[in-house]
C-alpha cells in the first residue's frame, strides 16, 4: 500500500530544503499542461507559494489549443500563477539565422523548442532569484527521451524517481481531471507527435521493466538501444584532467 499523503509531504520538504539552501525566493517551471508538468507544479505550489508556471507555445498548433487550455485549467484549479511566453517567433529567427551557417536537420530543429523554453525559464529564474524545477520522469530519463540542455536541465526535480504509471496514480490521488491523465503522452514538439510512437515502445512496457524487471524480447531490444545511446545525457560532460 502506498501512503500518498506521507510521500507528498516528504517531497514538499525536499523542495523546501532545496529552496532554503539556495537562498531562493521561489520556483519557476514549464507548465505544458502535460502530466509530468502538472504534478511538478502541484508539488512546487504546495511547497512554496511563490511558484510560477511558464506556458511557452513554440510553433505547433497543439501548443496554442489543447496544451494551453489544459495548462491554464490546472493553474486555476491549484491556484498556480502562470505567464505566457510565445517562443514561435524566436524559434523561426533561430532557424533562419543558424540555417544561414549550417544545414539544419529534423533533430536540430525539433530540439530548438525545449532549449528555447529552458533559456526562458533560466532567464526568468535569474531575474527573480527563482529555482527551475524539472519535469522529467523516471521512465523518460531511463530511455533518454528528453532534450539535453532542454527539458533535461533544471535546478532540482521532484518527480525524477517516479515512473509514468506512478505519476498517473499521484495525479488521480490529487484530483487532477481524467481528461488530462488519459491523454496520450506528448512533448508537443509538433502536431500529432506522441512519445510512444516516437520511441516504438509503450510506457506500460517501460514501467513494468523498471518496477518489476519484466519485459518481452522485442521491447528489451528497443529499451536497451535507447538507454545505451542516451547514456551521455545522464552524465556530466567529461572533462580533461592532466594534473596528478
Amino acid at each position: 500500500m502506498r501512503y500518498y499523503e506521507l510521500e507528498i509531504k516528504q517531497r514538499i520538504e525536499f523542495i523546501q530544503d532545496i529552496i532554503e539552501s539556495a537562498g531562493a525566493k521561489g520556483i519557476v517551471y514549464g507548465n505544458s499542461g502535460g502530466k509530468d508538468s502538472v504534478l511538478t507544479g502541484i508539488l512546487c505550489k504546495k511547497a512554496c507559494d511563490n511558484t510560477v508556471g511558464l506556458i511557452m507555445p513554440c510553433g505547433s498548433k497543439q501548443n496554442y489549443r489543447t496544451d494551453m487550455d489544459h495548462a491554464k485549467l490546472i493553474a486555476d484549479q491549484f491556484n498556480i500563477a502562470f505567464r505566457i511566453i510565445d517562443l514561435s517567433e524566436a524559434k523561426n529567427e533561430m532557424i533562419k539565422t543558424i540555417g544561414e551557417k549550417t544545414q539544419l536537420n529534423d533533430s536540430s530543429i525539433t530540439n530548438l523548442a525545449p532549449r528555447l523554453r529552458m533559456i526562458s525559464l533560466y532567464t526568468v529564474a535569474a531575474s527573480e532569484n527563482l529555482l527551475v524545477a524539472g519535469t522529467d520522469n523516471r521512465s523518460e530519463i531511463y530511455m533518454g527521451y528528453f532534450t539535453k540542455w532542454g527539458d533535461g536541465a533544471c535546478d532540482f526535480n521532484p518527480i525524477a524517481d517516479l515512473t509514468v504509471s506512478e505519476i498517473y496514480e499521484f495525479l488521480r490521488y490529487l484530483g487532477v481531471p481524467d481528461f488530462i491523465i488519459n491523454k496520450a503522452p506528448s512533448a508537443g514538439l509538433f502536431d500529432g507527435q506522441t512519445d510512444e510512437i516516437d520511441m516504438g515502445i509503450t510506457y506500460d512496457s517501460i514501467d513494468r521493466f523498471l518496477l518489476k524487471g519484466e519485459i518481452d524480447e522485442h521491447d528489451r531490444v528497443i529499451l536497451e538501444k535507447f538507454h545505451t545511446s542516451s547514456d551521455h545525457k545522464r552524465r556530466m560532460p567529461p572533462c580533461s584532467s592532466t594534473r596528478n
